[in-house]
């Protein structure tokens, strides 16, 4: 499954660079493109085909007020992320039903539930039937298997191979488990561990054990896991309405 793909849109090189130093810590984000102008942005936008832009709002010639009405002209409409030092615009840009809006200097918790948002807009499409045909195909023992992301209850990595475990079966594979948290990431997959990457969907209970950790429990499994305390707080943020 193809990471989402990002176009940057910024006139300072400086914040084009920090706004894609932190996407990189985001295995569903990919950086694809960037822009320093409002009229850049929408000649990038129809070579490279985005899916989120992130947008500056003060911009010279072009503002990205202006920028984004160009861009909701498009024949594929990315989803729009305006990244400004002014919070007075956040009503105008909600008008032009952008997916969020972020305040300079970045925030890294506030652009974790950016990052967040997004994915949950390309789960939604997933389920509605967008890509309801995709299928992560895997070689075991020689063969060929395809499964649905939805029948995969967990992923975790041991002795240089990942092994994916479904409600049936498990699958032992030589691809990395950051490949499998790249490819998964639009469908509700997390990373609970630096070994473990569990499916949300499955998610029962949380119980917590020692130093700020917590033991895990799936539907459809006896196995208990372990989440490290570093991600627990985002864990949390994802699971609970």
């Amino acid at each position: 499954m193809k990471q989402i793909q990002v176009l940057i849109v910024d006139d300072e090189r400086y914040a084009r660079d920090e706004l894609k130093h932190l996407l990189s810590n985001f295995a569903s984000i990919q950086v694809v493109g960037e822009a320093d102008s409002g009229s850049d942005a929408v000649l990038k936008a129809l070579q490279l085909q985005p899916d989120v832009v992130f947008l500056d709002v003060e911009m010279p010639k072009i503002n990205g007020m202006e920028a984004a009405k160009s861009l909701r002209k498009l024949k594929k409409v990315p989803f729009i992320i305006f990244a400004t030092a002014y919070p007075e615009f956040a009503a105008e840009a909600f008008r032009l039903e952008a997916l969020d809006y972020l305040l300079k200097p970045y925030d890294e918790d506030q652009l974790k539930q950016t990052v967040q948002r997004i994915e949950n807009k390309f789960l939604h499409s997933q389920e509605s039937g967008d890509t309801k045909f995709g299928k992560l195909a895997i070689e075991s023992e020689g063969e060929i298997h395809y499964l649905f992301p939805k029948e995969i209850l967990y992923i975790y990595h041991e002795n240089k191979f990942s092994k994916i475990v479904t409600k049936k079966d498990a699958f032992q594979v030589k691809i990395t488990l950051k490949e499998l948290e790249s490819r998964l990431a639009p469908y509700s997959f997390f990373r609970i561990h630096k070994s473990y990457l569990v499916n949300l969907n499955y998610v029962s209970r949380l119980t917590p054990w020692f130093n700020g950790a917590y033991l895990l429990e799936l539907d459809d499994s006896d196995e208990k896991l372990s989440v490290s305390r570093n991600y627990v707080k985002t864990l949390r943020k994802r699971l609970e309405l």
